[in-house]
């Protein structure tokens, strides 16, 4: 039976590299609300979270649609908070369709160096993703909570 797999972690904590990876290996479908948002336009302004939660909601009707075809499917969003990651679990549960929750851990160092290269990435045209400023940092920093080991799955050292 296909499965459903969320990729929890900060910004910049290497979710989409290792979304990728494992949808190789699995095989399974990625599906990213950066990489849809980023094809609409990098700076979405005021709008950002309304259009990113439509996005989220297509991709989890989506989601399904591949789950019932046969095909794992990775999310790669974050799942910044306990009740984020609740809300899906519920939700796959709910269609009688497994679902796992894979953490990316990080310590603060590597994650404050990680910021840095991705900045200098963007500033130099070398990536597609979203700077990452102070406002983007202090919402996160003020969303972001931590999981506790017991509603992970796979925890990954990173």
């Amino acid at each position: 039976m296909a499965k459903v797999l969320l990729i929890v972690g900060k910004l910049c904590a290497g979710k989409t590299t290792y979304a990728r990876a494992l949808g190789k290996s699995l095989p399974a479908a990625v599906l990213s609300v950066d990489e849809i948002t980023l094809l609409l336009g990098p700076y979405l302004g005021d709008r950002h979270d309304e259009i990113a939660g439509r996005v989220q909601r297509y991709l989890l009707d989506k989601s399904l649609e591949l789950a019932a075809s046969g095909i794992n499917v990775i999310l790669d969003w974050g799942f910044w908070t306990k009740a984020a990651r609740e809300s899906a679990r519920e939700f796959y549960a709910a269609q009688g369709i497994p679902c796992e929750c894979h953490y990316l851990a990080l310590d603060d160092e590597t994650w404050a160096a990680r910021v840095e290269k991705r900045n200098r990435a963007v500033a130099a045209g070398e990536t597609e993703a979203y700077p990452m400023d102070e406002n983007l940092l202090a919402k996160f920093r003020a969303r972001f909570e931590p999981p506790d080991r017991k509603e992970i799955d796979v925890w990954v050292e990173n």
